[in-house]
């Protein structure tokens, strides 16, 4: 069997998701546009496929499944298409919402999240075994992490004599135990608990926890004591385009720094072409408030500020999914988004303001107070977005070989 992908757009989790596509399916033919100007890609992107894609028996015209990554996309599909439809000249398709909508399914943007564990600070290793990974929870990896990671934190004369929550990594390392022996130590933690060290993903949870805060106890005054004086991070990890309204987010950000209130911040993402002139003038107008600002050279590099950062924010008009947000969350961070778009159907009410002004207030809180933003753990369900979950429909949908139903 031929799966034929195509990409107007591959760049980004665009490129992402095609890349896990291709490693994982086989027999993919693949063919895309470079990743500039997506509201050109939109209209124009299907004319040059036709001219490029060869005909062949193994590609249908005719869809027998429609698959969308949210349901606010397969709603949105189907509610504008005929008015859509209505534009193209000698062409009034009729009733085509109901000719689709038994087709259409939702099947959420899978992603692989990788382990973070060792560019996580030490507050945010307590907080949740997700930031491990899926994957890593699944066979113990992350947990091996944990466990060596917590032993720095639990070094009380390190903490003292640190301004900042996270070490240096060549610190770091000293303090650390081989990953054999913090295994060795799982084990016989879990054999004294009269339990098998690996006896199902719950055990794992509540052993994770509760070493958590044997580890932690002893440091937990002079923790608080760091992380009052340590001021909120926020990160924005987005495209540089008006459709993710850049003018949004630093116009909170400068009244923010009108008022007092101290901050750094982490402007990632993405730049082309034509960079909107919204970016120089805040670079001037936050000064020593930007700990980084660019495009990350390497993925590690972009996984280390998410993993130092508090808060992740999206100020999106245009959002298919929001990939960047959901690996902040996974690095530890506390989102807040759009109650708009996508969002509501991925992130839980406390996470979402549906005002410039409800944004301007909840971070004013965050400024004032960081140390509890850095306490509460952040309660979204990341298993569900993820690889190692979702794989199996994936196969079932575009592989020979169905394993799985729908």
């Amino acid at each position: 069997m031929s799966v034929l992908m195509i990409e107007a757009f591959c760049g980004g989790s665009h490129k992402q998701l095609l890349d896990l596509l291709q490693e994982e399916i086989e027999g993919c033919s693949v063919f895309t546009l470079t990743a500039k100007k997506w509201h050109w890609r939109a209209r124009t992107a299907a004319l040059y496929f036709t001219q490029t894609i060869p005909p062949s028996d193994s590609y249908s015209l005719v869809a027998d499944v429609v698959v969308f990554n949210s349901a606010f996309n397969m709603e949105s599909f189907l509610t504008g298409i005929g008015s859509f439809m209505k534009l193209i000249p000698d062409h009034r398709p009729k009733d085509l919402e109901k000719l689709i909508r038994p087709k259409c399914q939702v099947l959420y943007f899978p992603i692989r999240f990788p382990d973070v564990t060792r560019f996580l600070p030490a507050h945010k290793l307590c907080q949740t075994p997700q930031m491990t990974g899926v994957q890593d929870i699944e066979n113990g990896k992350g947990l091996v992490g944990l466990i060596a990671l917590q032993k720095y934190k639990h070094d009380d004369e390190l903490m003292r004599n640190s301004s900042v929550l996270e070490p240096h990594p060549a610190e770091r390392r000293e303090g650390l135990s081989s990953p054999t022996e913090s295994l060795e130590e799982l084990n016989h933690i879990k054999k004294s608990e009269g339990t098998s060290a690996y006896h199902g993903g719950e055990d794992k949870e509540h052993m994770a926890f509760n070493l958590c805060s044997r580890l932690s106890r002893n440091s937990e005054e002079n923790y608080n004591v760091a992380s009052q004086y340590k001021p909120l991070h926020i990160v924005w990890p987005h495209r540089w385009e008006h459709d993710k309204d850049p003018e949004l987010f630093f116009k909170t950000l400068l009244k923010l720094k009108e008022d007092g209130l101290t901050f750094e911040v982490s402007v990632l993402g993405e730049t082309f072409t034509d960079i909107p002139d919204i970016f120089a003038e805040a670079r001037r107008e936050l000064g020593s408030s930007v700990l980084h600002w660019g495009y990350q050279s390497s993925k590690d590099d972009y996984l280390k500020v998410l993993c130092t950062a508090d808060i992740v924010i999206s100020t999106a008009k245009h959002e298919f999914f929001g990939v960047a947000m959901l690996e902040a969350v996974h690095c530890g961070c506390h989102p807040l988004c759009p109650k708009a778009l996508v969002y509501p159907e991925i992130f839980p009410e406390m996470y979402l303001y549906a005002t410039a002004q409800q944004l301007f207030k909840k971070l004013q809180n965050f400024c004032k107070r960081p140390d509890l933003i850095r306490r509460k753990p952040v309660e979204v369900n990341l298993a569900r977005f993820s690889w190692v979950v979702l794989r199996g429909k994936f196969r079932s949908l575009l592989a020979a070989e169905a394993r799985e139903d729908l």
